[in-house]
């Protein structure tokens, strides 16, 4: 948690900011980037202000970097892209740049060392740092919105924007490793910790052949991420999926029926990593008396039954292995949410309409997943619930690129240095999704024995599979 010096000097500052920026461009909530880039600045620092100051150099998650990368990060790579490619400034701070420009994806603990020599920087050497960046960003901003045909500067400027919202989800589910002593609940917040009620009744839909629309055409969206480019139409066999994510209730049969020690239900690989590291069940689970408990963000609770169960894709492919199913691909899954039977595709499940409140657990509404089917207004045109948001869903998929792919030019290795068999494709959102990330061509990815993102599954079969 911030101390109270240390929360005037952030707001004293952000004010001092955002009055500059007002000068400058007349900026309001109208949703102009500059805005949107401190909307975010104010959300990472709100999200920071919830820890103890004795977690700053911890490694909440052994695979990644500990929490004062990420608060160097998130303005270095603004620094990076957008004002020095962009604007070939010099460096604010060159040594910071360079040590917080990227972090880690290790196959293993043993790989995953941080990247610093020595002792990290201190906080207020961090913030520092942070302080000057933004103010050149705000200004570097301005010229963008005024200067709309530079579109290699508009690129830039969505990817620090679309950047830090993506790393606020990356940094509340590290959060949600450390102890509960060591994290404070927002004023004004709440936990979301009591389960509603109980799970709904299995049930599946079958969907028609048709296609489904992989990508998205470059000029027809604001910005994308390279990964979600060109635009590729695919035929999608006939398939059932299922209407509701898989839940902790239905979750808990599989676990009683013993299937992390039955060898059949997973690859050689799953097994070896269950071996390893001795998992027998959710991570997100926690043993109390002969039961079982939801380890929250700030609370240890009775398993909410009727919540999505959140698991690796090496576990919900075995899932799916004993429910005699699969996992959908990224195919099934876009036809599922964005297809209709009258054969267009929606520009989200549930119309045109942008993504509000009604539509989904997105956009920090809450802290934990809600009931599944909490939200029938977000329902596709088939009738399935929760396509986006209350979890990320994982496909089948292997992550690669869409045929015609081209690495950005801004940030080249984004995508290409994950096309390794070993990482695979999700879909939707989750509850700590930013809602300017939800769009049918957004992917994200992650390898099959990554128990710690937000992320759910749903099961699926093509007709020959089902035997129709």
């Amino acid at each position: 948690m911030l101390s109270q010096r240390e929360y005037i000097e952030h707001r004293n500052w952000m004010q001092r900011a955002e009055a500059k920026a007002a000068r400058i461009c007349g900026v309001s909530e109208s949703g102009t980037l500059i805005e949107w880039y401190l909307r975010n600045r104010r959300k990472s620092a709100g999200l920071f202000a919830m820890l103890s100051p004795k977690t700053y150099l911890w490694r909440p998650i052994p695979l990644r970097n500990p929490v004062v990368f990420y608060e160097g990060h998130l303005p270095a790579f603004s620094a990076n892209t957008l004002l020095k490619k962009g604007f070939f400034a010099p460096p604010i701070d060159s040594r910071l740049d360079q040590l917080f420009a990227r972090g880690i994806d290790p196959d293993d603990e043993t790989s995953a060392q941080p990247r610093v020599q020595g002792t990290w920087p201190t906080r207020a050497e961090v913030r520092k740092y942070g302080h000057l960046v933004d103010a050149a960003i705000v200004e570097a901003l301005n010229f963008v919105e005024n200067n709309p045909e530079q579109s290699a500067l508009v690129e830039m400027a969505y990817a620090i924007l679309e950047h830090e919202a993506m790393h606020q989800e990356t940094m509340l589910y590290m959060w949600h490793e450390l102890p509960h002593r060591c994290k404070s609940l927002p004023v004004g917040g709440r936990t979301d910790g009591a389960a509603a009620n109980s799970p709904p009744a299995p049930s599946r839909v079958h969907i028609p052949e048709g296609s489904a629309d992989l990508g998205a055409v470059r000029s027809k969206i604001p910005f994308g991420w390279d990964n979600e480019f060109p635009t590729c139409r695919v035929r999608v066999p006939a398939f059932e999926i299922d209407v509701h994510n898989v839940t902790n209730g239905e979750f808990m049969a599989f676990v009683d029926a013993g299937a992390y020690r039955d060898r059949n239900l997973w690859t050689a690989t799953a097994w070896s990593w269950l071996q390893e590291k001795t998992i027998q069940n959710p991570h997100f689970w926690s043993r109390r008396g002969a039961g079982w408990a939801w380890r929250g963000m700030f609370e240890l609770i009775d398993l909410p039954l009727a919540w999505p169960v959140y698991v690796s894709q090496a576990e919900a492919s075995a899932y799916a292995r004993w429910q005699g199913r699969r996992l959908p691909t990224e195919a099934e899954y876009q036809r599922a949410a964005y297809g209709s039977p009258v054969g267009d595709e929606r520009r989200y499940p549930w119309g045109d309409a942008p993504p509000n409140a009604t539509h989904g657990n997105f956009d920090f509404a809450h802290w934990e997943p809600v009931p599944v089917g909490s939200y029938p207004a977000g329902a596709s045109a088939w009738g399935v619930h929760d396509l986006v948001g209350n979890g990320w869903e994982w496909t089948s998929t292997p992550f690669t690129g869409i045929p015609g792919f081209t690495p950005m030019a801004i940030y080249p290795e984004y995508s290409a240095d994950f096309f390794d068999t070993k990482h695979y494709v999700l879909k939707g959102a989750s509850p700590a999704t930013a809602k300017e990330l939800i769009r049918p061509s957004f992917r994200n990815w992650f390898r099959a024995n990554y128990p710690y993102v937000y992320a759910t599954f749903r099961t699926a079969r093509t007709d020959d599979e089902s035997g129709r």
